[in-house]
């Protein structure tokens, strides 16, 4: 009766439990964190940048394609110039989380940014997402057809641009559960 009674009492051994480091979470942590700037940096600069001109019936009258005619691309530039510049000021501190892997309110400020910063992300990546599947595949029951046929071009760079913000999206998601990990495992050393 007495081992019953020790076990729903929730004693459980006291036993020391060994100290995990942090460190090679740390580690990956900086290497996403490096692999988020050129993502976001490569999307934002290959949408920037992306533009195409056909000429129309002569040389003197054409018709042009650039990120900045529709709202949403610029929104994805924007959203993925503030993403890279967020990854580029949170190096040191994880820089600082390898030297000091017991550092638990940097952890859970920057899984708090870093889900904010998903979200922003995200939400970038979806606007600018939508109009390129619209200029692929066009909206029959609004009559738009597909501008991918003659700006081709200008369609494979917009699509390309999204495969690097897509990847940030899935570096976040990473860092946010290496970050919760890093805690769980602070936590379970201090019991």
């Amino acid at each position: 009766m007495m081992k019953a009674t020790r076990l729903e009492e929730g004693n459980t051994s006291k036993a020391p439990v060994p100290i995990r480091s942090n460190k090679g979470i740390s580690v990956i942590d900086l290497v996403l964190r490096l692999v988020g700037i050129a993502g976001t940096m490569g999307a934002a600069i290959a949408m920037g940048t992306n533009q195409q001109t056909l000429p129309f019936f002569t040389r003197f009258v054409q018709f042009s394609a650039e990120y900045d005619d529709f709202r949403s691309f610029r929104l994805f530039v924007i959203v993925n110039a503030i993403v890279c510049a967020y990854f580029v000021l949170t190096i040191p501190l994880s820089i600082v989380h390898i030297m000091r892997s017991v550092a638990r309110g940097t952890r859970i400020l920057l899984i708090i940014i870093d889900t904010v910063m998903l979200a922003l992300l995200t939400a970038g990546a979806s606007a600018a997402a939508s109009i390129v599947y619209l200029a692929h595949n066009g909206n029959s029951s609004t009559n738009w057809l597909p501008v991918c046929q003659q700006y081709g071009d200008f369609c494979q760079g917009a699509s390309g641009s999204l495969i690097g913000s897509f990847g940030a999206i899935v570096v976040f998601i990473l860092l946010i559960l290496l970050g919760a990990m890093a805690l769980s495992r602070q936590s379970k050393s201090r019991l």
